[in-house]
This record gives structure tokens, C-alpha cells and sequence, in this order.
């Protein structure tokens, strides 16, 4: 057993941290029932060598597929014997690992996903079959142009690294994987200095410290990863496919979760392209029936981040789509209303505040909270940066983005997508 070194209370989150570094945090919502709790992991895609690409989502696969004492059914019939969810995700920096049980069942819940990350065995049968699930899962991403266009954008925009590379992988990658170099991986690689414990609902800490503790007694020493930094260039990809709809994303080098511009990137988002009153629906889907959907989106990582404008648009209409956009982006920086400004933060702050009624979504925030910032983040604190957003900070926002390289990637009919030398001149301040 290990013992916690250091125990920290932030109103209805308290904080341990062992002596090896493994944090375990708990958000008590007396009002529920129920419990989510998981183990998410400071590793994720842009951790992988191009050689390897895919190893961080294909473990996530295989940690489900036995441990020394439990087969793949076996895992799956005890979280369901008792009406629970056990479940996992990859991305660009984390892999996550949750459940969702009742109270009651907390023990179960922990104690399966210690054993899938502690002593999964990686049978030969059990490989075989999920690269075969996952390859499938890359065909099927494939097959859906509105989704496997953002990995082309990702690619265009962070070329030959990382941050660059498909979060499934690609197949032949997937294909050659061993097993060894899977379980190397993650021995490497999953340290408790990179992994946080997080849990909310009808949680007892001192509770669930002590399972911690007597569960997850095999991870290997050591944390804190360093990663290959990102590196924002831009370009062009045009895929030329016999499709319905020409797919296409236009977008900049933007603004990381750490950049003191970050809240104010959120709401640029949203004023932009954040629902049915933003600029871009109102403009282009309303006014001129080019599209059925079209939204901004603000993505932030670590040292990096995108800010881009996704639609989706017929072949006879995508040569006047992104002129249009242009000329909206231009106006940003210099015509944004009070009653803009005012509706974006309040979109925001309620999806924060809504946000907050379940217990998984304040268990992921949480949890990426701490591997973010090392502490939980208040609501209040949030709901306060946003509000401290200007009219000023949007508008020197949005000639930061502006000034940026663009990154131009279209899917389906493209021959009338206006080309990248195009957007480039017609978005000069």
C-alpha cells in the first residue's frame, strides 16, 4: 500500500496525491444515486513515433480483452451484472478509462479498471481479432467524409508530426503491432506521475483513496511525459471523391489551452459559428440556403491550437462558400456588438453550468482539469475569465487568426472549392 503524501481540499473536491505521484480526486454530489469514476492518462497520440502510430488507441482496445484474472467476457459480464458502463477513449493527449455504477458498486468499478491497466495479458487471439475491429473502425471513419475530413485537416495542418497524425492510426501500422511492443508501451508510457483517479457522485474520499491504494499496487514508477512540440504550418489537401457534398475546413493556427487568449478564442467560436444566431448559419445557411450545416469550432492542446470553420455544401455551390466566409472572418475583427459578445459568453457559461449536472461530465473535467493545470478549476473561476472577455480582446483575436497561414482541406467534387493562393489574397487585412 501506498500512502498519500498530500491531501487538498477545493469545496466539494478534495485532492490526494500518494507518494509516487498517483492523484486521486473526488467531486461528492450528494443529490445522485450514482457514481462515475476513472482513470485518465497523460498520453495520447501526438506521445506515439510515426512507426507506432495508433499503439495508444489500440491499447485502449486491448485493455478490455483480459487481464491475468479476468477474460473479455468476464469483464464485460461484472460491470453489466450491475447495471454499469465501462468504457474508454483515446485522444491527442489523454486516454481515459470510466465507469458509471451505482454507489453501491464503486468497489467493482475501480477494482476492474486497476486490473485492465495493471495486468492485461494480450493474448495472441484476443490482438488478432481487435486489429481487425480497429481496421474496420479506419475503414468505416473513411467511409464518413464529415468526419475523416478533420484527420486530412489535422495532417494539412501539423505535417510529418504527432500532433499531425490520426488519433485510430493507419491500418498497416495497426496490422504489424506486436503484442511485446503494445506492453512496452504502456509500461513506458502509463506512469502514476501522468495519471489522475477521478471520481464524482455519491463518493466518500477517504473511501476511495483507501481502494486506490490496495488496487492499484503494480504501476510502474516515473511520469511526466515530454512530447514532440507542435508545429503549425498550413497548406492545402483536396480529395477529389464521387460524393454527394463537397466537405470543406477552412482553418488557422490557434490559440492553446494555456495562451491567456484562450477564453476569448471560445467565444470568437461561438459569435462565429456557434449555433443558429452566429454569423456563419445566419449568413450562409439562412440568408443564402449554401449549406444545411456550418459551424467554428475552437480546438485547444497544450501548446497549441486550431481554429476552424467546418461545411458541408453541394457542387454547384461550393465556389461561392468560402468567398463568403472570408468576408465574414474580415469583419470580426472590427464590427462584434455588445449583444454578440453578451450571447456567446452566456451560451458558454450555460453549457458549463449544465454541464455540471452529471456526474460524468464533472468527473471528465476534473480529471483533465488536474493532468492540465495540476488543480480543479471552480466554475466560478470559469464563468468569471469568460465574462472578462471584450469586445477589444475578440477583435485583436480575430486579426491574430486571421494573420495566420490558412490550412485548406476539401473532400468530395472540389473543383470549384477556391484554392489556397485564392484564400490567401482575399484574406489580407
Amino acid at each position: 500500500m501506498i500512502p498519500p503524501t498530500a491531501q487538498t481540499p477545493y469545496g466539494s473536491v478534495e485532492i490526494t496525491t500518494l507518494d509516487n505521484g498517483f492523484r486521486i480526486a473526488s467531486d461528492r454530489m450528494d443529490s445522485v444515486e450514482t457514481v462515475s469514476l476513472g482513470v485518465w492518462v497523460g498520453i495520447g497520440t501526438r506521445h506515439e513515433a510515426a512507426a507506432e502510430n495508433g499503439v495508444s488507441h489500440l491499447l485502449e482496445h486491448m485493455a478490455f480483452k483480459g487481464t491475468a484474472r479476468r477474460s473479455a467476457r468476464d469483464i464485460a459480464v461484472e460491470i453489466e451484472n450491475v447495471g454499469g458502463v465501462l468504457n474508454a477513449y483515446t485522444g491527442r493527449e489523454q486516454t481515459a478509462y470510466y465507469a458509471k455504477v451505482l454507489a453501491d458498486d464503486t468497489a467493482l468499478a475501480l477494482d476492474l479498471i486497476a486490473d485492465i491497466l495493471q495486468h492485461s495479458t494480450y493474448d495472441a487471439e484476443e490482438l488478432e481479432r481487435e486489429r481487425g475491429v480497429i481496421i474496420q473502425e479506419i475503414g468505416q471513419a473513411e467511409d464518413t467524409p464529415d468526419d475523416i475530413v478533420f484527420d486530412h485537416f489535422q495532417e494539412t495542418a501539423f505535417p510529418a508530426q504527432s500532433m499531425g497524425r490520426p488519433v485510430l492510426g493507419k491500418a498497416e501500422i495497426i496490422a504489424e503491432l506486436k503484442a511485446e511492443a503494445i506492453a512496452a508501451y504502456q509500461r513506458s508510457r502509463y506512469r502514476p506521475g501522468n495519471m489522475v483517479l477521478a471520481a464524482s457522485g455519491r463518493i466518500d474520499h477517504a473511501r476511495l483513496v483507501d481502494l486506490a491504494m490496495r488496487a492499484f499496487d503494480h504501476l510502474p514508477p516515473g511520469g511526466g511525459e515530454i512530447h514532440e512540440p507542435a508545429r503549425y504550418q498550413g497548406g492545402e489537401q483536396r480529395l477529389s471523391r464521387e460524393l454527394e457534398q463537397v466537405h470543406v475546413v477552412l482553418g488557422f493556427d490557434g490559440i492553446g489551452i494555456h495562451d491567456p487568449d484562450y477564453y476569448a478564442s471560445a467565444v470568437l467560436s461561438q459569435v462565429f459559428g456557434g449555433g443558429m444566431s452566429s454569423r456563419l448559419f445566419q449568413e450562409v445557411r439562412e440568408k443564402r440556403g449554401l449549406v444545411y450545416g456550418i459551424h467554428s469550432f475552437a480546438s485547444a492542446w497544450s501548446d497549441a491550437g486550431l481554429f476552424g470553420i467546418y461545411a458541408g455544401t453541394g457542387e454547384s455551390e461550393a465556389g461561392e462558400l468560402l468567398p463568403i466566409v472570408c468576408d465574414e472572418l474580415l469583419k470580426l475583427p472590427e464590427d462584434i456588438s455588445e449583444e454578440e459578445l453578451r450571447r456567446a459568453a452566456a451560451q458558454l457559461k450555460a453549457g458549463i453550468l449544465m454541464s455540471r449536472e452529471k456526474t460524468s461530465a464533472r468527473c471528465e473535467q476534473l480529471a483533465a482539469q488536474i493532468l492540465i493545470h495540476n488543480r480543479p478549476i471552480p466554475p466560478a473561476e470559469i464563468v468569471s475569465k469568460v465574462d472578462a472577455v471584450t469586445i477589444d480582446d475578440l477583435a485583436r483575436v480575430a486579426r491574430r487568426l486571421i494573420a495566420s497561414s490558412p490550412t485548406l482541406t476539401a473532400m468530395g467534387p472540389v473543383g470549384r472549392v477556391m484554392d489556397l493562393a485564392s484564400l490567401r489574397s482575399r484574406l489580407t487585412l
